[in-house]
């Protein structure tokens, strides 16, 4: 399983942008996204940008990862799924009969 993780654009240039997670700063390829403003959240793997996100979703994938690390700690960890535990779960579209 890969596991992406959302950056935030503070620089760059067309090809390579300089991206901000907790502090730490690593260059990221936008070769599959193209160009991106500063403030751009994006999904990164591998040092590469592979979608553009919004500031919801990167909040939400963040909260999830620490949520991950939370319960390997054994600590609680419900709060940081809030978006999952606060709903009835739901097929995906494309697996719905209708």
């Amino acid at each position: 399983m890969c596991i992406g993780i959302p950056m935030r654009v503070v620089a760059g240039n067309e090809f390579v942008a300089h991206c901000e997670r907790h502090g730490r700063i690593s260059s990221i390829s936008l070769m599959l996204v193209g160009p991106q403003p500063p403030g751009t959240y994006l999904l990164t793997h591998l040092a590469s940008a592979i979608r553009v996100l919004d500031a919801d979703e990167a909040r939400a994938i963040d909260n999830a990862l620490a949520g991950l690390a939370e319960a390997v700690e054994g600590r609680a960890f419900d709060a940081l799924f809030a978006d999952l535990t606060s709903r009835e779960p739901e097929l995906p579209p494309h697996l719905r009969s209708e």
